[in-house]
C-alpha cells in the first residue's frame, strides 16, 4: 500500500512539473499577420497550408537571428520581411490599394533597450519598409518620415527601392474594385447620409484589417518590436492608421513588453494602445497577458476591432483579438514553433 501512495505522489508530482512547465515556456519571439473574419469554413487547405507556411518561414527567420546571437532588432527585420515580400499579407507585395488605386505602405521599429524609434509612412517605391523604419532610426534623428521625403532618405541609404508596378497584385486589385462598388451603393443608399459615407468610407470592417508585426526577445535580454502595413483598402486622403505612431500601433520597452498591433487603426491612436499595454504593466503592475487583454477591450468597447501581439522581458506573450481570427505565432526558446489562424 505505502508503495503504491508513493508511486501515485511520483504521478502526481511529474504532472504537475509538466503543467508547470508548459504554463511557463519561454517564448522568444512573436508574430501577427493580420485581423478580420477569418472563418475555417472560407479559407481552402491549400490556403491554409499557405499562410502557415508564410508564417512559420517568418518565425524561423527571426529566431535563427536569435540562435546565433543576433539582436532582437535583427530578428523583428528578418522576419518581417519574410512577410512583405509574401503577396498574402499586407505589407510589402501584398499591400492593399488606396481610393485612387495606388500602394501606401506604413512601417515602425522600435528598440526596447534604448527607447529610440523609427517610422516611415505614404511610401510607395520602397521593397521593404520595416527596413527604411530602422534606417530612419539608426542613420537619422528623426523618428518619422513621410512620402517623397522618406523615399529620398531611403534611397541615398540604400535601402532596395522598386517601381510602383512591384506591388500590384490581383486579389488585392479586385478587393478595390469591390470597395468601390460598395462605396457607390453605399452613397445611393444614404442619399441622406452622405456625411457618414464620406467619414467612414468602405462599410466593409475587414478592409480597415491586415499588417503585420513581431515583437522579439534576444539573448542579451533586449526587446524589439515592428510593424508594417500596406494600411485599408480604399482609404483616401493620404490616410495612416497606427502602425508607423510609436505609442499607438508599435511600441516596445525592456522594462515591459514590445507590443504590434493590427485592426481598425484609429482606435489603437486613440487609445495610445501599445504604450497603455507598458503603462498598465509598469505603473499598475499588470502581467502582459492582463494589459493586453485590458486595451483589447477598451478597443472593443468603442467600436474597434482587430487585435495584437505582445512579448515581455521574461518571455511571457498575449495574443488577444476581437474579431473571428488573427494570423498568430510564437517560437519558443528551445525552437518550438506555434501557428494559429482561427478563434
Amino acid at each position: 500500500m505505502k508503495r503504491i501512495k508513493f508511486l501515485v505522489l511520483i504521478l502526481v508530482a511529474m504532472i504537475s512539473t509538466v503543467t508547470h512547465a508548459q504554463q511557463n515556456k519561454k517564448y522568444v519571439l512573436v508574430i501577427h499577420g493580420g485581423a478580420g473574419t477569418i472563418l475555417k469554413k472560407n479559407m481552402t487547405p491549400e490556403k491554409e497550408a499557405a499562410y502557415t507556411a508564410a508564417l512559420t518561414e517568418a518565425m524561423k527567420a527571426g529566431y535563427n537571428v536569435i540562435q546565433s546571437g543576433g539582436s532582437s532588432l535583427d530578428a523583428v527585420e528578418a522576419a518581417i520581411h519574410v512577410l512583405e515580400d509574401c503577396p498574402l499579407f499586407n505589407a510589402g507585395k501584398g499591400a492593399v490599394f488606396t481610393h485612387d488605386g495606388r500602394n501606401e505602405l506604413d512601417a515602425a521599429i522600435m528598440n526596447g533597450k534604448t527607447l529610440e524609434a523609427g517610422a516611415v509612412a505614404g511610401v510607395t517605391t520602397i521593397k521593404n519598409p520595416i527596413s527604411a523604419a530602422r534606417a530612419v532610426m539608426e542613420k537619422s534623428q528623426h523618428v518619422m518620415m513621410v512620402g517623397k521625403g522618406a523615399e529620398k532618405f531611403a534611397k541615398e541609404v540604400g535601402i532596395t527601392i522598386v517601381d510602383t508596378s512591384y506591388f500590384w497584385t490581383k486579389e488585392r486589385w479586385d478587393g478595390l474594385q469591390k470597395a468601390l462598388k460598395e462605396d457607390s451603393a453605399k452613397a445611393v443608399l444614404d442619399h441622406n447620409d452622405k456625411k457618414a459615407v464620406n467619414k467612414l468610407g468602405s462599410q466593409n470592417p475587414d478592409y480597415k484589417f491586415g499588417t503585420v508585426g513581431c515583437v522579439a526577445l534576444d539573448k542579451a535580454g533586449n526587446l524589439a518590436a515592428g510593424t508594417s502595413t500596406g494600411g485599408m483598402t480604399n482609404k483616401k486622403y493620404g490616410r495612416v492608421g497606427d502602425s508607423p505612431i510609436i505609442g499607438a500601433g508599435t511600441y516596445c520597452d525592456n522594462n515591459t513588453a514590445g507590443i504590434s498591433g493590427t485592426g481598425w487603426g484609429e482606435f489603437y491612436i486613440r487609445t495610445v494602445a501599445g504604450k497603455t499595454i507598458s503603462d498598465l504593466m509598469e505603473y499598475k503592475g499588470l502581467s502582459v497577458e492582463k494589459a493586453a487583454q485590458t486595451v483589447m477591450d477598451k478597443i472593443g468597447k468603442l467600436g474597434g476591432d482587430g487585435g495584437l501581439i505582445a512579448l515581455d522581458r521574461n518571455g511571457n506573450i498575449a495574443m488577444p483579438f476581437n474579431t473571428e481570427g488573427m494570423y498568430r505565432g510564437a517560437v519558443t526558446a528551445d525552437g518550438k514553433i506555434e501557428v494559429k489562424i482561427y478563434k
